[in-house]
């Protein structure tokens, strides 16, 4: 396994400075990577490596929730109001509902299928998201209609939202009936998850205060705590709803509201880490693709995944009407909203390891949307903020 993670670790630079360099995001060259390091292509990566892939995704995912937390300041959401609630939720839920309008046309999908789908494609991507906000900040674009907070702040609930969804949705293609009281699950896996990283980010921030602790510490504290919460979402699974990834963010973001000096010394230590957690979790959704069926499935897809994305605009758009934001303002909203890839990499094997009908496909798509969205959404904001912003 130590000869895959060093391939794994030296190729996926190589490609990702390549398609840096050609102006895509180095996550493009991730996925290349894994999709040539791959069992359906070189086939060079150990199974041992392959069958934690799945925890090692989930590792990556909480160090870049915890890296946007330590960045959010909860009264700048607050002074947004509306705008940033409805970005937490609308966008997602209206490329839901066009995906349960047209998966059945484009793909064959039943509305259950079309639904589960919809699910997996639907959350935005922090790890393109977040370095981008967070870049705006420091140059103050943005900063007076609080617009890189609307985004962050959005993106995070938006993707605790859709994966909630997307347990109930997988239950229904197990079998399980749609009931009400599935959607009251959302709620209340919101408000548990939430005052759960608070009370947690409490707690770690008056040990931070009585005990003189090495800032490396203060990191393994936080994801070893992190990690516990995930868990709490597992043992929890079938008799309380409870949102592991929004405590983990709220966790950290506890910590910036009453240590913003901390937060900030490690939010460094974080992005540090997701030097690493970036090339395994992209490395490892690319050697899932299987790349004779993603050609046999042909154009169609690739236009489904083109309508959605337009469709998700839309959403983004009703959600920032009657808001002080002018066209340009709204327009960058909009496209910087569309970049999938962080929670469609931790989520998109699980259909298609569970035997779920149509799984191979959920999979092709969800990969497709990330190699289609994540480099032209993050060109497209790179190009674009300056000119459709103003400090």
């Amino acid at each position: 396994m130590l000869i895959s993670i060093a391939i794994v670790i030296l190729l996926g630079l190589i490609l990702g400075s390549f398609a840096k360099k050609v102006h895509l995001p180095p996550l493009v060259g991730f996925l290349c990577t894994g999709i040539l390091l791959g069992p359906f292509a070189l086939d060079l990566l150990s199974s041992d490596l392959l069958s934690i892939s799945t925890d090692l995704r989930e590792i990556a995912l909480i160090i870049i929730l915890t890296r946007a937390g330590l960045s959010l300041d909860l009264k700048d959401l607050i002074k947004v109001g509306r705008p940033a609630i409805l970005m937490c939720f609308l966008p997602a839920l209206i490329e839901i509902i066009g995906t349960v309008i047209l998966a059945p046309l484009f793909l064959n999908f039943s509305i259950a299928e079309s639904l589960l789908l919809g699910s997996i494609i639907a959350a935005v991507s922090p790890a393109v998201i977040v370095p981008r906000m967070l870049k705006l900040m420091e140059e103050g674009l943005g900063k007076n209609k609080k617009i890189p907070q609307i985004l962050l702040a959005g993106s995070s609930v938006d993707d605790v939202f859709v994966l909630v969804l997307f347990a109930s949705f997988l239950g229904i293609n197990q079998g399980d009936k749609f009931t009400v009281s599935l959607l009251g699950q959302i709620p209340v896996a919101i408000i548990l998850g939430f005052l759960g990283g608070v009370l947690t980010g409490i707690i770690i921030v008056q040990l931070f205060k009585k005990m003189a602790i090495r800032d490396s510490l203060k990191v393994l504290i936080i994801m070893s705590v992190s990690f516990l919460l995930m868990g709490v979402e597992d043992q929890l699974e079938g008799i309380l709803s409870f949102s592991g990834m929004l405590s983990v963010i709220s966790l950290s973001l506890t910590i910036f509201q009453f240590q913003p000096p901390i937060a900030q010394k490690l939010a460094i230590k974080f992005n540090k880490l997701w030097l690493a957690a970036e090339i395994f979790l992209f490395v490892l959704v690319g050697a899932s693709v299987n790349i004779t069926f993603a050609l046999k499935a042909g154009i169609l897809p690739i236009l489904f995944i083109l309508l959605v994305t337009l469709i998700r605009m839309v959403g983004v758009l009703l959600a920032l009407l009657k808001t002080n934001l002018n066209s340009k303002e709204k327009l960058f909203c909009m496209i910087a909203y569309t970049p999938k890839a962080t929670v469609q990499a931790a989520i998109v094997g699980i259909p298609f390891a569970l035997g779920i009908s149509n799984g191979e496909m959920m999979l092709t798509v969800a990969v497709l949307s990330i190699l289609i969205t994540a480099p032209i959404g993050a060109y497209l904001i790179d190009l674009s903020y300056q000119k459709l912003l103003t400090e």
